[in-house]
């Protein structure tokens, strides 16, 4: 998701904005799903985009990405 406006960002237990994931994924220092799997994040990301009629292109693109992100690395 792109994080451009503040309230885009996830936060921290402390309240302060964090850099790394935004407000869907990220509340009060915890993740909002803990137990979803990569696999289920990216079909998941790849729906909601689809609903929104983004191009075939950039979910595909966001499915690559979605694997570098600092949660899913290995």
């Amino acid at each position: 998701m792109p994080m451009q406006r503040p309230e885009d960002f996830g936060s921290n237990a402390d309240g302060s904005q964090n850099q790394e994931y935004c407000h869907y994924c990220y509340q009060n220092g915890a993740f909002t799903e803990p137990d979803i799997t990569m696999e289920q994040m990216v079909e998941k990301c790849a729906g909601i985009m689809r609903q929104m009629k983004i191009p075939e292109a950039q979910i595909e693109q966001t499915k690559k990405f979605i694997p570098m992100l600092k949660r899913w690395k290995k």
